[in-house]
């Protein structure tokens, strides 16, 4: 054969296993990426231990949030979202009040609103640190005969399993801690029973909402190392928070961590690398973003570098102006106290 065929026939037998629809006119293991294909089922494999469900993965947490609701919830269903979750989830719930779903806010750190079809909490939420009692929602959820979600993108598997606790789904924006390195985009839902995976995956095999090989291998490799990192994290967190808490230009400092007893009861080696603190208004706050020289200023988290921003940027009115949002890495708790020290200064 001349070298042209050669190069276009020089799959391996383990690409030809995987990689191609059909042996001997017979459907292959792996007939078409949007079911399945071996990277991202072993990624959902692990990812399911660590939870102690059945998971999936999605192109981003926002598509795993689509994914949700069309596919588990009905036309007229109303969502019960926590007031302060992340920004992005309430944009796509309002992005599919067209579809006829809509959603209702509540405080999650009381009781949720009756009439609705699926709680939605944050352990914590982002970026106001809040906590919820996860058994007391989950009892009066399924009295109701409702799902429960939870979102543990700030907790991880290292932190809490929210299935243990009676959640029914639980969600990650696999693009922060999991994968862990800011150089993936990827999504997760962890499911308790598998009647509810497999509505999922028949959604996202026919919406083609389906993560690509290469993010899915980042996120094994961060896996190896998400309890490292984690506990890393939530230690130097700890502290900063503690630091912030003293200093004469904070006035308020938002970590679970700092006498929260809800989060106490459900966090089993840590409070998480994420932490929010206000500053004296949206000047101050610019000041500090822009005088940093070791911490990152982004807008994604959970990176193995420590990033800070303003979200009244994104947020408006629903934050203060002077709230700034710090997920911390894991570099030495001391040069990032000083790299802190010097932007408040300047502020």
């Amino acid at each position: 054969m001349k070298p042209e065929t050669r190069a276009a026939h020089s799959a391996s037998a383990l690409e030809r296993a995987t990689a191609f629809p059909y042996e001997q006119g017979e459907l292959g293991a792996f007939s078409y990426q949007r079911a399945g294909y071996p990277g991202g089922i072993e990624a959902e494999r692990v990812l399911g231990s660590l939870d102690g469900g059945h998971s999936l993965l999605f192109p981003s947490g926002s598509g795993a949030t689509t994914a949700v609701v069309l596919a588990l919830l009905q036309p007229g269903d109303t969502v019960a979202l926590p007031r302060g979750a992340y920004y992005g989830t309430g944009v796509t719930l309002r992005m599919l009040e067209r579809w006829g779903v809509r959603a209702v806010e509540f405080d999650q750190t009381g009781p949720a609103p009756g009439g609705v079809a699926l709680v939605w909490l944050e352990a914590p939420a982002n970026p106001f640190l809040t906590f919820p009692d996860l058994a007391a929602h989950a009892e009066a959820a399924h009295a109701a005969g409702v799902r429960l979600l939870v979102d543990a993108t700030a907790s991880t598997p290292v932190l809490l399993r929210p299935l243990e606790h009676g959640a029914d789904l639980v969600l990650h924006s696999a693009t922060k801690y999991l994968a862990g390195h800011s150089d993936a985009l990827l999504g997760a839902v962890t499911c308790r029973d598998e009647a509810d995976r497999d509505r999922l995956l028949a959604f996202r095999s026919a919406s083609g909402i389906v993560a690509a090989p290469d993010p899915a291998w980042l996120l094994l490799r961060g896996l190896k190392t998400l309890h490292l990192r984690v506990r890393r994290q939530s230690e130097t967190a700890l502290e900063l928070a503690r630091r912030l808490q003293a200093h004469p230009a904070v006035s308020t400092v938002r970590y679970p961590g700092l006498g929260d007893p809800v989060a106490a009861r459900y966090l089993e080696s840590g409070f998480g690398g994420l932490l929010s603190f206000d500053v004296a208004d949206g000047d101050a706050a610019r000041t500090v973003e822009t005088s940093l020289r070791l911490i990152v200023n982004q807008t994604s988290l959970g990176g193995v570098e420590s990033s800070l921003e303003s979200r009244h940027r994104w947020e408006g009115d629903r934050v203060p102006a002077g709230l700034l949002r710090l997920s911390v890495g894991v570099e030495d708790v001391d040069d990032l106290w000083a790299d802190l020290l010097g932007a408040l200064a300047r502020a």
